[in-house]
């Protein structure tokens, strides 16, 4: 059984993929099943943990040296879907954004330039093996970036508040929660849902002026779903944000059904019924974004 740690996921969010077995081939297909008939699949603390444990050696380890056999697992309508975590992909793509990310005073104390410049030549090497690799999992710090929230309908919105107790099960039992004592905010839909309100909110927002940014970012997120089985799984989970927003904020927070208005608004042509939801949106992530200034 994974061990239970105290230590609460840091201040990010995550967009996930869940996949059928069928989607691998073998022997990839072959190491997944197993891995889910075992049961106990560690959760999101779990790799939170074991990502800060390569950054604690000096010099750090900013990229796992071997790729990760590790999972989240979930079943629906008795099918097992696995979204594999890929740390070492993942690795190397958040190293190539950090520098749009920090400042570089800081990012050279964190990250010395040499082990940078080791882990882009790695990377460059093993993208000429894998042209075609993309991760399972995103990630957003101190935010869920507006169009994650198009793909998803606030029906599919699960609260959890935490029992201010000891560990459980986490979210939904499936092992990506961190625990029942913690607040939890997810969202999940298939994969067909995810790519229709993607193509909606596309039409929408490519007849609005003002949307160019939140286009943008749509279209890489439906070049992304692309990418997958047709009969995945997405999941939203607000991971380490839920601490930020705890309380009633959290309770309160119906951010899929804000954007949804507001495109809905833009497509009636209410100009000012969309600046309304859009509002409501900024306002609320604006508080939580500026936490990571606080002192």
């Amino acid at each position: 059984m994974p061990a239970v740690s105290s230590v609460i996921v840091p201040y990010a969010s995550y967009l996930r993929v869940y996949e059928p077995l069928a989607a691998f081939s073998e022997p990839e297909r072959g190491h997944w099943a197993r891995y889910a008939a075992r049961g106990e699949p560690p959760t999101a603390q779990d790799e939170l943990l074991r990502s800060l444990a390569d950054l604690t050696p000096v010099p750090p380890v900013p990229v796992p040296v071997h790729e990760s056999g590790d999972a989240f697992v979930a079943e629906v309508d008795g099918v097992v879907l696995i979204c594999p975590w890929r740390t070492r992909l993942r690795g190397w793509l958040a190293l190539a954004e950090a520098p749009d990310r920090f400042p570089e005073a800081l990012l050279d104390a964190a990250v010395p330039p040499v082990v940078r410049a080791q882990a882009a030549a790695d990377w460059e090497r093993w993208r000429e093996r894998n042209p075609d690799a993309r991760p399972w999992i995103r990630t957003a710090v101190w935010q869920v970036p507006v169009r994650w929230f198009t793909l998803f309908d606030d029906d599919e919105r699960r609260y959890d508040p935490g029992d201010g107790g000891g560990a459980g099960d986490g979210l939904g039992g499936d092992g990506v929660g961190v625990g029942k004592c913690c607040p939890a905010l997810t969202y999940r839909t298939p994969m067909a849902q995810a790519r229709r309100r993607v193509a909606r909110a596309l039409r929408t927002l490519r007849d609005s002026q003002d949307a160019g940014r939140l286009t943008a970012g749509l279209v890489d997120v439906g070049k992304w779903l692309e990418e997958f089985h047709p009969r995945s799984l997405v999941e939203l989970d607000y991971g380490g944000l839920a601490h930020a927003l705890a309380g009633p904020a959290l309770a309160d927070d119906h951010s899929a059904a804000d954007v949804a208005a507001g495109i809905a608004a833009l497509k009636a042509g209410d100009g000012e019924g969309a600046r309304v939801a859009y509002g409501r949106l900024v306002d609320r992530w604006r508080a939580v974004r500026g936490l990571q200034f606080a002192n």
